[in-house]
């Protein structure tokens, strides 16, 4: 297969179990192939699983979410062809997959993302610092007032830290430091939408492919500078702060049934697909 080269930046309900695509082939007759990880990305990869089966009936795609940690450490012990992760491998977690797999992790870039800060429609806040949101999260800002907001107490909602958004956030953002005692951590981005769309005070983070029923900020990668929005063509050209890529990973080089799935996510049919999902495409 062709992987594409990487970028110049590091990088829609969270599934809560195996989630199974069937066509009308026999199982028995049909190859299968297992995806598991991030659950930022599972929607789109049982869209792309979806209609992938669609155009080769012999194939069976079984995609599980449970956040980037999970699919890698399956990726490590061999219980999945391919991890799906919002965050890069670890150098330490790739030398485990060698010693225990026998090869090399191959990692492919397949999608763009913009790491969103949602709040409440209601919340007139439109933009942020990194300084601001890092402050945010470690609760040294604590009332929506001292951001521009209104006279409230700030509510936390975030990931867990199986999740590689929640691990992306904390090293992007808080430089690894800890969230406190009062962040609300919750096992989905969907979730973290949900808790932000029904609190005026609340603000989380994730995907922006989830950002739907919210608002995202606007944000100034340094005090001063000019605020900017997570679009498209700001991910691209890496002018928005908290962009990422969302990888797949296999272990030695994808073959087969593996390597043709991921060639095709990454032709035009896959990535048309990107965008209608609410992510970003590689180009």
């Amino acid at each position: 297969m062709t992987i594409p080269s990487k970028q110049a930046f590091p990088a829609l309900a969270a599934a809560a179990g195996m989630v199974l695509f069937a066509a009308c082939a026999p199982v028995t007759e049909r190859q299968a192939v297992t995806v598991r990880g991030s659950d930022t990305m599972v929607q789109l990869v049982q869209r792309w699983a979806e209609i992938y089966m669609n155009q080769h009936p012999d194939a069976l795609l079984q995609v599980t979410g449970g956040g980037s940690g999970t699919g890698i450490a399956a990726l490590i012990n061999g219980s999945t062809d391919i991890a799906q992760a919002s965050r890069a491998m670890r150098d330490e977690e790739k030398e485990q997959a060698r010693e225990q797999r026998g090869a090399e992790v191959t990692e492919i870039p397949v999608a763009l993302d913009a790491l969103a800060v949602y709040l409440n429609e209601a919340n007139p806040v439109e933009t942020l610092s990194i300084a601001q949101i890092d402050r945010i999260f470690r609760a040294e800002i604590t009332n929506w007032s001292e951001v521009g907001g209104p006279d409230a107490g700030i509510v936390l909602y975030g990931r867990e830290n199986s999740s590689g958004t929640y691990v992306y956030f904390k090293e992007a953002v808080m430089d690894d430091a800890d969230f406190p005692a009062g962040y609300q951590a919750l096992p989905g981005t969907a979730a973290v939408i949900n808790a932000v769309n029904n609190d005026p005070n609340g603000v989380g983070y994730g995907g922006i492919g989830y950002a739907t029923g919210i608002k995202t900020v606007s944000i100034r990668p340094a005090e001063g500078d000019a605020p900017v929005e997570p679009s498209e063509e700001n991910v691209l050209t890496n002018a928005y702060p908290l962009s990422r890529n969302l990888f797949f990973y296999t272990v030695g080089e994808p073959e087969g049934l593996v390597g043709d799935f991921i060639d095709w996510t990454l032709g035009p049919d896959g990535q048309a697909i990107v965008s209608e999902v609410g992510y970003y495409p590689l180009r």
